[in-house]
């Protein structure tokens, strides 16, 4: 739950801070996962490959960034969703990445279960605090205008492409540092780990949860993390559920469960100020 919350923060800060769209979002987490992997088998410790992870999955966002600023909506989509298929396909054909096979026994900190569990809710806390922070800031306020209409930014003087890359910048590199803890929860990594499935995974629990709100996407994906767990026959359909749970929440609650919460808080809001003054 805390690796998949931090996960869906990452993309949240893409798509729902500053509406850009990613469909590939999973290629940054397998970034961060392979990264991590082959430098702590190559002798590295697993603190110092987080860094370094976030850098790679970072770096890579940029570039992905960077071929996007000409594209928007539908075509943005379409791009990243290229990402992540030429990210598994690269991966499948080098063997020393572990080819098709994917990469075993990861070594790691001498954590136990707990230890490890407290250093993932800590890590998500800490994204959680970051992204409560970006958007309350002047920066956050930019991704919002930009996600609102990115045409009257540019007529405002805003630099849009600078905090496009901004925005893709920090919200893959956190998808790094997420896929450093997901190598290290299974201790295995292979190219099924990362593809388009798992990025629709992500992108249901944004949706679910709430496009831009922090809190709602902790929410959605806690739910949508334990969901198969709680009902088995879940695991077997799990594409079709979330398939259906986004096209549910578009349809019937386009803020998720998030714009659920505050529908219900007006009524409260109103009945208790009804003469509609200011208190």
């Amino acid at each position: 739950m805390a690796i998949m919350a931090l996960f869906a923060l990452s993309l949240n800060l893409i798509t729902g801070f500053c509406g850009q769209i990613s469909l590939g979002h999973a290629a940054f987490l397998g970034v961060g996962a392979y990264t991590s992997a082959m430098l702590c088998k190559a002798g590295m410790p697993f603190y110092a490959t987080m860094p370094l992870a976030m850098l790679a999955a970072g770096f890579l966002g940029v570039i992905v960034g960077l071929a996007s600023l000409r594209v928007r909506a539908d075509f943005l989509a379409i791009t990243t969703m290229g990402v992540v298929f030429l990210f598994v396909g690269v991966v499948r054909q080098q063997e020393w990445l572990g080819g098709e096979m994917g990469i075993t026994n990861i070594p790691g900190p001498d954590l136990s279960k707990t230890g490890f569990m407290v250093l993932s809710l800590v890590l998500a806390t800490l994204t959680a605090a970051l992204c409560v922070y970006l958007r309350r800031s002047w920066m956050g306020r930019v991704f919002n205008g930009i996600a609102e209409d990115e045409d009257t930014m540019r007529v405002l003087g805003i630099d849009v492409p600078r905090y496009k890359l901004a925005a893709f910048a920090i919200g893959t590199a956190l998808a790094g540092l997420a896929g450093t803890l997901y190598g290290q929860h299974f201790k295995y990594i292979g190219p099924e780990s990362f593809g388009f499935i798992e990025s629709i995974t992500v992108l249901s629990m944004v949706v679910f949860g709430g496009i831009g709100s922090v809190p709602g996407v902790i929410f959605g994906a806690a739910f949508l993390s334990v969901l198969p767990a709680w009902f088995q026959f879940i695991g077997d359909y799990k594409l079709l559920v979330y398939g259906g749970l986004l096209f549910l929440m578009m349809r019937f609650s386009p803020g998720g469960v998030a714009g659920m919460v505050r529908a219900l808080r007006k009524p409260r809001q109103s009945s208790s100020n009804p003469n509609g003054a200011q208190p």
